[in-house]
């Protein structure tokens, strides 16, 4: 008997957020690798395209759709789209993210604060909405949240990106549980520090990276393919029991 490849994605169709670079690029590619659809979304059309050509270029299925996830109306728009040009969404993957401020915890200011949860709590909520109302016409789906292992415990001065990721690990939770009824599954991947643009400050400043760098018990950083890995499994069947599952890759530190 031929066992069931239980990382096929063939014919699914798969939205991942801030993909056109890092985790979610590497993210998109593999989804595509493994034969879903991928749409590839970030703020810029002009570089979700340069990813999606690139993974047709590879023998792969993608498209672009720019989506800012902190923006109501573009939400509703992609939405839209999805639901015109594919009628159906079997992945989400929600990785963008906003970390404005990099600084002491008393010094943040409104702009900051309020950019910070307008992306990584209410982006990753509606867009999570939305996905899962068309999830559950279709008879299930799997959201994948990227969060951090700052939400678990909270990275110098890092204050309002951390707190922000600890209620993605809440959120992730909480749409299990209400929506395991649908056969839709939420899970979420907590990175650690990982070599991207985004964490940028993080590598930047020798202090704060040396001090990190020594709390690793794999004693260096990951580079984005070492997260995409996980989100394949979330994504696919392999991880068919899995949902409220948060995930730590982080070389070790929170061991």
């Amino acid at each position: 008997m031929t066992q069931k490849n239980l990382f096929d994605l063939t014919g699914r169709v798969a939205l991942v957020t801030g993909a056109s670079r890092g985790i979610g690029e590497a993210s998109a590619r593999l989804l595509a690798q493994h034969g879903a659809h991928v749409i590839v979304s970030s703020r810029k059309q002009e570089v979700c395209e340069e990813v999606a050509e690139s993974i047709r270029a590879d023998g792969g299925k993608a498209s672009a759709f720019a989506c800012h996830v902190g923006t109501m109306e573009q939400i509703t728009a992609i939405f839209d789209h999805i639901r015109e040009a594919h009628g159906r969404l079997d992945i989400l993957v929600n990785n963008a993210a906003a970390n404005p401020y990099f600084g002491h915890i008393l010094d943040t200011d409104l702009g900051a604060y309020q950019k910070t949860v307008d992306v990584n709590v209410r982006g990753y909520f509606f867009m999570s909405t939305e996905a899962g109302k068309i999830m559950r016409e279709q008879g299930g789906g799997s959201i994948v949240n990227v969060a951090s292992i700052n939400g678990v415990s909270p990275g110098n001065m890092q204050g309002i990106y951390s707190i922000s990721k600890a209620a993605v690990i809440n959120m992730t939770k909480a749409f299990a549980k209400e929506c395991a009824q649908f056969n839709i599954r939420c899970n979420a991947l907590l990175p650690g520090l990982t070599k991207t643009k985004f964490a940028s400050a993080l590598f930047e400043n020798d202090d704060v990276r040396k001090g990190v760098m020594t709390a690793i018990p794999m004693q260096r950083h990951a580079e984005p393919e070492e997260m995409a890995g996980t989100i394949l499994y979330l994504a696919s069947d392999a991880s068919s029991y899995a949902t409220g599952t948060c995930v730590n890759v982080d070389g070790g530190l929170l061991a």
